[in-house]
């Protein structure tokens, strides 16, 4: 009896280690260590195994490592799209984490994830500043991928469209953005990154309407919106900036 008890009870921590995954603190050391291109290879091969393809963390740490490749200034060929692959293996992860773990990841890692999404707003910003609209909408693509609160990716998309003469998909956008708009309640859980992102695209989207003599409907968004942005120290500026500033003349 006391054999089987014995067998049973090495069998019921066998089975409750395999359904718990690989341990991956291993993943934590070797990025406390600094040693990114090791994490990389580590993290990645857990994305490829049939057993561990849909485990959230390794997604998690591969792009933090691909992250801090990317900032490094390595000139190694295989690590030049290391910012974009980044991008792409952290969304996967926070795509499984809603899935599988009601995102519980994405709050552990929330420092990490709303310091990537700063990185791709200021990309955004920065393409829209140089009136580069069509390549800012390919990043607003990758920054919905994410976040949870896209609905100022939705205005900002909506204003690059405008902005680069497809009026119709801008239009599609925005109707999207109105309807989500509709629904919030509150803000209190985005991002810096996130609210950044709502505020400026809802005034490049404001000024978008303005431009084309939809005065009301822009006035109507600004409404809804500056209850939220009233107190931020950059809304005046940039709502004189981008909904205030002269229009040019043809």
């Amino acid at each position: 009896m006391k054999q089987f008890i014995a067998i049973f009870s090495f069998l019921t921590l066998s089975l409750m280690a395999h359904s718990q995954g690989p341990d991956y603190k291993v993943l934590r050391i070797l990025y406390a260590d600094g040693n990114y291109e090791k994490l990389v290879q580590q993290a990645e091969k857990y994305t490829l195994k049939d057993k561990t393809k849909k485990d959230i963390p390794p997604y998690f740490w591969l792009a933090k490592g691909l992250y801090k490749i990317s900032i490094s200034g390595t000139d190694d060929p295989d690590f030049k799209n290391a910012y974009k692959s980044a991008i792409k293996y952290l969304s996967k992860g926070i795509k499984y984490d809603l899935k599988y773990n009601d995102g519980d990841m994405a709050v552990e890692e929330a420092e990490f994830v709303g310091d990537f999404q700063m990185t791709l707003y200021e990309t955004i910003a920065n393409e829209i500043g140089a009136g580069s609209f069509k390549r800012a909408s390919g990043w607003v693509i990758k920054y919905q991928k994410l976040s949870t609160n896209t609905i100022g990716a939705k205005y900002m998309m909506g204003a690059c469209k405008y902005n680069d003469g497809d009026k119709t998909t801008a239009r599609d956008y925005w109707r999207q953005a109105d309807a989500a708009l509709a629904e919030i309640e509150s803000i209190d859980n985005y991002t810096e990154a996130d609210r950044k992102m709502f505020m400026v695209g809802a005034l490049h989207s404001a000024r978008a309407l303005t431009d084309s003599r939809q005065d009301s409907k822009a006035k109507t968004l600004l409404g809804k919106i500056s209850q939220w942005f009233e107190e931020d120290e950059d809304w005046q500026d940039l709502y004189d900036e981008i909904v205030n500033k002269p229009k040019e003349s043809n």
